[in-house]
């Protein structure tokens, strides 16, 4: 059984925003190439999520983002990030996954949420400089912190959205957050998150980062050639590779820069 979070004793399974995703296997054709080829996908029959917090991790083509991204055009997001009501598209390239994916709501529904994808905040933050421009309400841009997005760095941005942005009793899908985010911010994001999950969030995150998926007591999937498995922190090859590397990396330099290796 996962460890309680930290700190938040009464946000548990029984009032997840999202309980899992059921898998209509009879709509995917034998036919069916890409996404439903990939290992994580042809495996997959039901993805439950029992704690607030959840991790997609695996290497990179290993489908994490495909299947994040489906998750939450499943529940109603923009395939290029934002909340429900952002509806651009600056190029339509999401599978079709989302298609035969079923979600499993907890009996409470959000009352925010957001996707959000490291490698479209521009866009994201595009779209809200064109809506400011376009309607006649109040600024959105306010919602997103003092400064506009574009005016700061992709990691302040990145952070500020969280900061600013994020509620509470939300719904939240991070893509690879820490590809914004130096080290020390990939700490002050798990200090974000765990704040968050305070305040009655969810979160479901497809990420790289040690760092991210240290948090106490998040449920860990890692999807490779043998589908979608449930695994530990210690036991991920991100924690692993890491820990050996800092810990002996002058023998992990010669043996990486080898002048007899092939080039």
């Amino acid at each position: 059984m996962p460890e309680p979070v930290i700190g938040d004793r009464d946000h548990g399974a029984t009032d997840l925003y999202l309980r899992a995703i059921a898998v209509d296997r009879a709509s995917i054709g034998a036919e069916d190439g890409y996404p439903f080829s990939l290992p994580c996908v042809a495996h997959l029959r039901d993805l439950p999520f029992t704690t607030p917090v959840t991790f997609f991790v695996g290497e990179n083509g290993s489908g994490k983002s495909t299947v994040l991204e489906a998750i939450a055009v499943a529940m109603g997001f923009n395939a290029e990030g934002g909340s429900r009501n952002f509806r651009f598209a600056t190029r339509a390239s999401h599978s079709p996954l989302h298609e035969v994916l079923h979600p499993i709501r907890g009996p409470v529904r959000p009352r925010d949420g957001f996707f959000l994808r490291a490698e479209s905040l521009f866009n994201v933050a595009t779209e809200i400089e064109r809506l400011d421009e376009d309607g006649p309400g109040p600024p959105i841009a306010d919602s997103y912190g003092p400064r506009a997005l574009h005016e700061q760095s992709h990691g302040e941005s990145f952070l500020a959205l969280v900061q600013h942005r994020f509620l509470g009793s939300g719904l939240y899908l991070l893509d690879e957050p820490e590809a914004a985010l130096s080290p020390t911010r990939q700490m002050s994001l798990l200090a974000l998150v765990h704040d968050l999950v305070g305040a009655r969030s969810q979160f479901i995150i497809a990420t790289h980062s040690p760092i991210l998926l240290s948090y106490p007591g998040a449920t860990i999937y890692e999807l490779g050639d043998d589908g979608l498995t449930r695994t530990t922190y210690e036991e991920t090859e991100h924690f692993q590779v890491t820990r050996d590397f800092l810990n002996h990396y002058p023998t992990m330099l010669r043996t990486l820069l080898s002048e007899d290796m092939d080039p």
